[in-house]
């Protein structure tokens, strides 16, 4: 449908929103009791709604609630007033072209278009986007504390049903190999544990703690962003240095950082969020390519709430991974949304059309 016909995109709000968690959230990045997002909405003249959001993440995205909300709510929706919400590569293109950087506000108007596109058609996200998958397995973590509590918080989320953990490690390196085993005497042999050092250790600490996590034969499935974001050669050191799948998170966000860890052979596999990258569309790219290349993938979010997470759980649903997901920061929330449940260690897939009105709950 051609500009200035009758359906058209009419206006993008945008709300900030903090959300408590109901425990203390703590990586070697940053501690916090609290999601911090941008909510913004893509109206339209027939009265129909697509939302999206945009976390705040200070060390990975630099952007700030202010910096998102004013991006959304001055040249992204600059470039959409009047678009046909139907036509959505248009609608996407003109999100990209309107301003350099911005990747979680580019990714917040990104998931609105598509929960709109999807909402219009009648469709859940995951099926507009080719899947028929009703839910996904995800691992659930385990924020940074002492082997006496990592141990317990494990057992209990074995009990509640999640068979995967990720361990939140870097803040001690002496000390995080006697956590891990504290975690593995807890949960026993069959339990995936993975551990994600947040860019916590040098490429010689990491090639030496994990070394001693195979020597103490552990079990651990990978070891996530061990190295610090920007130095490709010093996590291609690690990886070419062990035997445990070594996962980049913070030093892909886009297409050229992909590139460049593929040339290096700098990781095994890469964990793709919206946030990082700006959105679905430039996500499924991301996966795509990792997968042309032999990369295993895998998607996750930052802490961020049940529209993100849902988002990017359809897309992951759709076009598959290779490694469990990552996706249990709506778990964290205090107030869990009733459209976006946690069964048996999986992320239960929206049913309705769109995003079927994930919301934060109240």
């Amino acid at each position: 449908m051609p500009y200035g016909t009758h359906m058209s995109i009419t206006e993008v709000t945008a709300d900030v929103v903090t959300a408590p968690l109901h425990t203390e959230f703590v990586t070697a990045l940053r501690r916090t009791a609290d999601i911090e997002t941008v909510v913004v909405t893509v109206h339209d003249s027939d009265g129909d709604q697509g939302r999206g959001e945009a976390p705040q993440t200070w060390r990975i995205t630099g952007q700030s609630l202010a910096g998102a909300r004013a991006c959304a709510l001055g040249p992204l929706q600059d470039a959409l007033i009047g678009r046909d919400p139907l036509d959505l590569n248009d609608c996407l293109d003109r999100v990209d072209e309107a301003v350099v950087g911005n990747s979680a506000a580019k990714a917040a108007l990104d998931v609105a278009l598509h929960d709109l596109w999807a909402r219009k058609r009648g469709l859940p996200l995951v099926e507009a986007l080719g899947g028929t998958a009703t839910s996904l397995p995800t691992v659930v973590t385990l924020a940074a504390g002492d082997a006496e509590q990592l141990a317990e918080a494990a057992a209990a989320r074995v009990a509640e049903g999640f068979s995967a953990l990720k361990v939140k490690v870097g803040l001690d390196p002496a000390g995080d190999l006697a956590r891990l085993a504290a975690i593995r005497q807890a949960v026993g042999p069959r339990v995936t544990i993975r551990i994600d050092a947040n860019q916590g250790w040098t490429p010689k600490q990491s090639v030496r703690i994990i070394s001693g996590m195979e020597d103490a034969d552990l079990g651990i499935e990978l070891v996530e962003q061990p190295t610090p974001a920007h130095d490709i050669e010093g996590l291609a050191f690690v990886t070419s240095a062990v035997g445990t799948t070594i996962l980049a998170d913070e030093s892909v966000h886009g297409v050229r950082d992909l590139s460049q860890v593929i040339v290096n052979r700098a990781a095994d596999a890469v964990n793709v969020k919206l946030a990082k990258c700006g959105g679905l569309r430039t996500a499924r790219t991301l996966l795509e390519l990792a997968r042309q290349h032999d990369i295993g993938t895998t998607v996750g979010s930052m802490m961020e709430g049940p529209i993100g997470v849902a988002a990017i759980s359809s897309l992951a649903a759709a076009v598959g991974v290779s490694i469990t997901s990552d996706l249990d920061a709506a778990w964290w929330l205090s107030k869990q949304d009733s459209a976006l449940r946690y069964s048996n260690g999986a992320l239960q897939l929206t049913t309705g059309p769109g995003l079927s009105n994930v919301a934060f709950a109240t």
